[in-house]
C-alpha cells in the first residue's frame, strides 16, 4: 500500500476492509518518513504492532 492511501484510511473515520498477512487490520498511524504502518487485528485490538506499509492490503 502506498503511503498516501494508509494516510488517508488511517484519517478516516469510515472503516476501510485492510488486511496484513490475510489478517483484518485497523491502521492507527502511518509513520510517512519510516513507511511503517501501527496497526492492529480487529479481533485483538491489544496486539499493536509496527508494519511495512508493502505488507498492507487494501480490498
Amino acid at each position: 500500500m502506498n503511503k498516501l492511501r494508509a494516510t488517508q484510511i488511517a484519517a478516516s473515520p469510515v472503516m476501510a476492509n485492510v488486511s496484513c498477512n490475510g489478517v483484518p487490520i485497523y491502521i492507527q498511524n502511518v509513520d510517512e518518513t519510516n513507511e511503517t504502518a501501527r496497526i492492529y487485528p480487529l479481533d485483538q485490538p491489544d496486539q499493536e504492532q509496527e508494519v511495512p506499509l508493502h505488507s498492507l492490503t487494501e480490498h
